[in-house]
């Protein structure tokens, strides 16, 4: 007989076979998901080609391309603790296809863009859908594999995809803007996203939490104080002085909502973030090498679009075509670190992809304008294959062990620290490559010069991140750690 999943009052009932054809079913329903995610990591890809291009037609500087990468990802990593809750609350299929809309019609609004200023503004609402995407569809992949095996096959699929859209979005991306101009990097999520909505209604089953969570307000609005205060320090202290009044109230305002916001968290009943989660160490793990690995992620195309652009000349497809060596290793590296986990645990995978992460960015240390393509062919080879090593494994652990009906809450955490992670690689190797920039062409450099050696200090912080990974996972994998998980979910 075929097993019916609850839903809500405007949901259709959606009959979960068993045997072969259930497992056709759930398969179909990985697809849905899996291409909402690539949709999502697709739109960053593509647009870190389109950036240089950009900065062009709209007179935008360096603090403003930061902007238009760090707006979107700065509304993600706000709300998504907020929108992985209203997933358990009010039905994750109803959310996530609010979401696929939210972003198909942001991004269709992002392509009319006046302007750096409208932009900007256009890519919070397009993040707003967006927010509904990840977390979401994370959890309704947790909720329909049930079987522990057939589920971390599954999260590794998922996670693929990551490397999938990675590898795709620069050259698409390439194509796009040397064809049709840098709106049209937005064009592309339409079609997709409207597909993705008639799949979802017609074979996403609906799920919530039997115990839906209280709505945790002040927790909220302390998450988006500490991010957004931060963002801005780190973004405009470059243009404004580090030292300046300004930027130093806002790093004391960040500190301030993050004190206020772990003090509010242990006296809640039900936070927004679950302080519990983190006596498992895995999940701790996993949430720290999340940020740790996407500051190298997000640093890495941003960084890399403008050198290969601004510093060496290429053209958007040139540039795009430049980092297949790391996107199609990523693709590869994805799938295979999915199967090596559900097989052998998420140690191996995770170990060796911080020690790739470090030393593919020592590779990219004392570039200049004319560094040959096969050195940077092969950092960039090293350096995706640690990237699409760790996707996988993060993912896996965060949302295993975890209480089924707090899937939400838990995919959201790991989703939440990813964004964070990117938020931070923007503004932090931005502002470094900014300043350092700065400082070169003071000294008398000219731009291609300057731009090629202040890319040194950025390469460097993203090898300590890498080297943290590695450090991370052999202390968050071990037997011990591993009994921490098994006690938090006896716990619960």
């Amino acid at each position: 007989m075929p097993r019916q999943i609850p839903a809500l009052a405007s949901d259709r009932h959606i009959a979960i076979p068993q045997g072969p054809a259930g497992r056709r079913f759930r398969l179909v329903v990985l697809l849905i998901c899996s291409s909402s995610l690539f949709m999502t990591y697709l739109d960053t890809t593509i647009l870190n080609v389109a950036l240089p291009t950009l900065q062009t037609d709209l007179h935008a500087s360096l603090a403003e391309l930061q902007w238009v990468a760090d707006a979107y990802l700065l509304v993600i990593a706000s709300v998504l603790l907020f929108t992985g809750s209203m997933a358990d609350r009010f039905g994750r299929k109803r959310l996530f296809i609010a979401g696929l809309a939210g972003f198909s019609a942001g991004s269709l609004l992002c392509s009319l863009a006046p302007d750096v200023g409208s932009l900007v503004a256009l890519r919070m609402l397009q993040a707003l859908g967006g927010s509904m995407l990840t977390p979401v569809s994370l959890s309704i992949v947790r909720n329909t594999f049930t079987d522990a095996r057939e589920r971390a096959q599954a999260l590794g699929i998922w996670s693929g995809i990551f490397g999938l859209a990675t590898a795709c979005g620069p050259v698409v991306g390439g194509v796009l803007v040397s064809q049709a101009g840098w709106r049209s990097v937005f064009w592309v999520n339409v079609p997709i996203g409207l597909a993705m909505i008639v799949a979802a209604r017609r074979y996403v089953p609906e799920s919530r939490a039997p115990r839906p969570r209280r709505v945790d307000l002040p927790g909220q609005l302390l998450v988006i104080v500490f991010l957004g205060s931060l963002t801005y320090a780190v973004i405009q202290g470059p243009s404004q002085g580090w030292a300046s009044a300004w930027i130093l109230a806002l790093f004391a305002v960040a500190a301030v909502a993050l004190a206020a916001f772990v003090l509010a968290e242990r006296r809640r009943a039900e936070p927004l973030l679950e302080p519990r989660f983190f006596r498992s160490l895995p999940f701790t793990g996993a949430s720290v090498i999340a940020v740790l690995s996407f500051v190298v992620l997000a640093g890495f195309l941003f960084v890399t679009m403008l050198y290969l652009q601004q510093a060496q000349g290429d053209s958007p497809l040139r540039a795009g075509l430049a980092l297949l060596p790391a996107t199609v290793v990523m693709a590869v590296a994805a799938p295979v670190a999915g199967s090596l986990t559900g097989r052998r645990g998420p140690r191996i995978p995770l170990v060796a992809s911080g020690v790739l992460m470090a030393a593919g960015c020592l590779l990219l240390l004392r570039l200049t304008p004319a560094t040959p393509y096969w050195r940077l062919a092969v950092a960039f080879a090293v350096l995706g294959a640690g990237l699409g090593l760790v996707n996988p494994p993060i993912t896996n652990t965060g949302v295993t062990g975890m209480p089924p009906a707090q899937a939400g809450v838990a995919s959201a955490v790991i989703s939440a620290t990813r964004q964070f992670g990117s938020v931070l690689g923007v503004a932090v190797l931005g502002a470094l490559l900014t300043s350092g920039y700065r400082a070169r062409l003071g000294a008398g450099l000219p731009p291609a010069a300057a731009l090629s050696a202040a890319t040194g200090v950025p390469w460097l912080l993203a090898a300590g991140c890498g080297a943290l990974v590695a450090v991370t996972a052999l202390v968050t994998t071990s037997a011990r750690a591993r009994a921490t998980a098994r006690a938090v979910a006896a716990g619960d």
